[in-house]
This record gives structure tokens, C-alpha cells and sequence, in this order.
């Protein structure tokens, strides 16, 4: 595993408000200025910044969206084992995509007010998200041996002093019970944190006497459910999402299109996909797949109804490595 030290911390983008935030899409596809060295890949401010960064594979960085550092979110829920000093988070990936996105944000929106970063650790291993695809969520040979390799990681990184655990990518959270079973120390999951936030927030109603209408737009029902459906429902949110129809006309091939490389086509078919639940009177829709995150263009008025759950889980690492251990 190779381990460098970044002394520096990510530049600092403009603010805006927790509410904006939270109903703006990270800018997955936001240019980087051409990199002349390893070490431009970054871009730096002048305040030095402990972070560890540890790493298995290459990564791909994408620029950061303008995203408030605030949370409403408070860390909750039973934990076992030793107690550990706030500071240290642990993030466990299976895209470097996803991980650095979180890395980014986790950097820029915790140093906006002076304050120093808080340090990381990371693991980050595509070759698992492999493994687990080909499963097709049974519990396979192949996933036994992949969840394996998680459950280890997941150990190595409590054994590091991490304080908190997450995992950037939504599509691990599938088997987040599995990974995070043991764990003696906060593991976030992405559903929680996206719910926690909702319920903050002031949301109107759709109609007079009727529940908040929440969008799930997923391109895997296992995980639409286990992650954000059934956490929905049970806090008293009406939860809708495409139905077979749509998910086989739109959704499904709007994907397929960006692997292609056909954004005009990819866009248009998720502007559909949004506009069907938003015509039946959603407050907002979480893009609960990370295929979907990154599609639309950041202006377009769209995002500003929707949701990236990774926004959510940023958030809460920063309250949890900065919360004093009960």
C-alpha cells in the first residue's frame, strides 16, 4: 500500500447555505487545469493540513462544487468498543471517483473557517466493487472473499485510530451490515445521514394535511431499499420511485448512455426521469446510484431539486471527527 503525506490543503471554494447545499449536486464533471506534475495535481492553499493519504490505485481527482461545511447532522446511535479521541476519519472506497469527491469536499468544506483539516486515512480498492458486481448481490464465493477483504480494512483502519468510518461509495452500502457488523467505532451510513439532514430541514408538505413526497432515484432496487426507502418510510416520509416502465425506458439507458460517452443523450434521459417524479409532487429526489451523480450539467435547474447523498455523508464525518467521545 503507498502512503503519501499532502501537507497542504485543498483551495477553499465560495460558501453558500446549508439548505442551497443540500439540494445541489456534487460537480463530478468539473474541469481540472492540466496537470504538469504529481505534485499540481492538487490545488493548494498556503495552511499546512495533516492528512494521510493511503491508496492501493491511481486516482482521478474532479474539481469541487461551491458546498457549505455545515451540518445539522449530529452523530447518534449505539457504539461499541474502546472510545476514541475525535480527529482521524477512515474512508473505505471501491471507486476512486467517489472517494476523491469525498476527499475534496471533506478537505475544502472543513477548512473554510480557518480551522484545520481533519486527518485522514483511505483505503480505496476497485478490483472489490468487481468482485461484488459479479455476485449480483448473493452471497457468493466471490462476495464472501471480497467482504472479507472490507471487514479487514474496516479493521486496519479502527487499529489506525480512526474515529469514524464512511464509505463514499453508495454502491458498498449494500452489504454496509456485513461490513460494518463489530465495528468500535462510528461507521456512517449514507442513508442516515441524507435522512438526518431531511429531517432538519424545512420542508413543506406537498399538499394540505399530506406527508413530504421524497424521490429515490437508484439503479438497484436492493440498494434503493435497504439504504434510503425503508429509513425514509420509517420517519414518516412518502417515498416514490420510477416504475418499471420508466426505470427500463430512461433511467437504465440514461446510464448506459453516459458509459457510452453520449451526454446529450445520457441528460435528456435523466431530465425525463427527474421530471416524472417531480410532476407528481416530490419535494426533492436523492440520486441514489453514482452512476447518476455527475450527468447534468451543474447549472442545470434540475439539480437544484435533487440530492447527492454524498453531500450528506461529508457533512457528518467532519461533526463526528470533531465531537469530544462521550
Amino acid at each position: 500500500m503507498v502512503q503519501m503525506s499532502l501537507q497542504r490543503s485543498l483551495a477553499i471554494s465560495p460558501s453558500c447555505s446549508l439548505s442551497e447545499s443540500l439540494h445541489r449536486v456534487g460537480g463530478a464533471r468539473r474541469r481540472w487545469a492540466s496537470c504538469r506534475s504529481q505534485s499540481s495535481r492538487f490545488a493548494y492553499s498556503a495552511r499546512p493540513s495533516p492528512i494521510v493519504l493511503k491508496t492501493d490505485s491511481a486516482i482521478d481527482p474532479s474539481e469541487p462544487k461551491d458546498l457549505d461545511a455545515g451540518s445539522s447532522a449530529s452523530r447518534s446511535g449505539p457504539y461499541s468498543g474502546p472510545c476514541h479521541q475525535p480527529g482521524t476519519t477512515g474512508v473505505m472506497g471501491a471507486s476512486s471517483t467517489c472517494s476523491i469527491k469525498f476527499l475534496e469536499k471533506f478537505v475544502s468544506w472543513s477548512t473554510r473557517y480557518g480551522e484545520e483539516a481533519p486527518p485522514f486515512i483511505i483505503y480505496n480498492d476497485p478490483l472489490i466493487k468487481k468482485e461484488l458486481l459479479l455476485s449480483g448481490n448473493q452471497f457468493t464465493s466471490d462476495c464472501s472473499v471480497a467482504l472479507g477483504k472490507l471487514r479487514q480494512k474496516r479493521l486496519s483502519l479502527e487499529h489506525s485510530g480512526a474515529c469514524c468510518i464512511v464509505m463514499p461509495c453508495q454502491f458498498l452500502h449494500t452489504w454496509y451490515d456485513e461490513i460494518s457488523q463489530g465495528c468500535s467505532v462510528p461507521f456512517l451510513h449514507v442513508g442516515d445521514c441524507v435522512v438526518k439532514e431531511l429531517k432538519a430541514t424545512d420542508l413543506k408538505p406537498v399538499e394540505y394535511g399530506g406527508n413530504v413526497r421524497i424521490g429515490v432515484l437508484a439503479t438497484n432496487d436492493t440498494l434503493a431499499t435497504e439504504c434510503y426507502i425503508d429509513k425514509l418510510e420509517s420517519q414518516g416520509f412518502e417515498v416514490l420511485c420510477p416504475d418499471k416502465a420508466s426505470m427500463e425506458r430512461t433511467v437504465i439507458p440514461s446510464v448506459d448512455a453516459f458509459m457510452k460517452g453520449d451526454m446529450e443523450g445520457a441528460r435528456n434521459l435523466l431530465r425525463v426521469s427527474l421530471q416524472v417524479l417531480l410532476v407528481r409532487a416530490v419535494n426533492t429526489v436523492i440520486l441514489a446510484s453514482d452512476d447518476l451523480v455527475g450527468i447534468l450539467p451543474d447549472d442545470d435547474p434540475l439539480l437544484k431539486r435533487c440530492i447527492d447523498p454524498l453531500d450528506a455523508l461529508v457533512r457528518e464525518a467532519i461533526v463526528c471527527t470533531r465531537t469530544p467521545c462521550p
